[in-house]
């Protein structure tokens, strides 16, 4: 933990080695500093655990098995606190939160598989849906997001 009277609003974490370095603003209290820490963790920790899932090859292979359009580019992102995932059809580019990572495989390819059928269909019409529904457990991995979308983790 770094304590900076330069750092006026932001805070920044960096791993060096195996210590994660949390820098704040030296008027944070102590309680601020355990809640920001505590973020920064979960943070770093999802980042580590999004490197070991190669979402681009996993939403190729997702493309070909349930004949969905192939995207340009699938990546993780830190910055939806919101959504599971994003896409951009005039860019075919998709965006997964990295908060899926820890989740498991049948999880994130749902996500994978609702995002390359955006792809195609823009909004969430009977059209859409019929896409999504070619992936077998649909309902089984919306039923887990909604559980997951009720716990307060931020």
């Amino acid at each position: 933990m770094l304590r900076s009277t330069r750092r006026r609003k932001t805070v920044a974490a960096r791993q060096v080695g195996d210590v994660l370095q949390v820098s704040i603003p030296a008027w944070m209290s102590g309680t601020d500093e355990r809640r920001v820490v505590d973020a920064m963790v979960k943070r770093m920790e999802r980042k580590a655990a999004a490197r070991t899932v190669d979402v681009a090859a996993r939403a190729a292979t997702l493309a070909a098995r349930y004949e969905l359009p192939a995207a340009a580019s699938v990546r993780w992102v830190d910055n939806q606190q919101w959504r599971w995932g994003s896409c951009s059809p005039g860019e075919a580019t998709v965006r997964l939160s990295n908060r899926l990572a820890a989740f498991p495989p049948w999880v994130v390819d749902y996500v994978i598989v609702h995002e390359l059928a955006h792809l195609r269909v823009p909004g969430h019409g009977p059209d859409f849906w019929a896409l999504v529904n070619r992936y077998p457990r649909t309902e089984r991995a919306r039923g887990f997001l909604v559980a997951k979308g009720m716990e307060d983790d931020e």
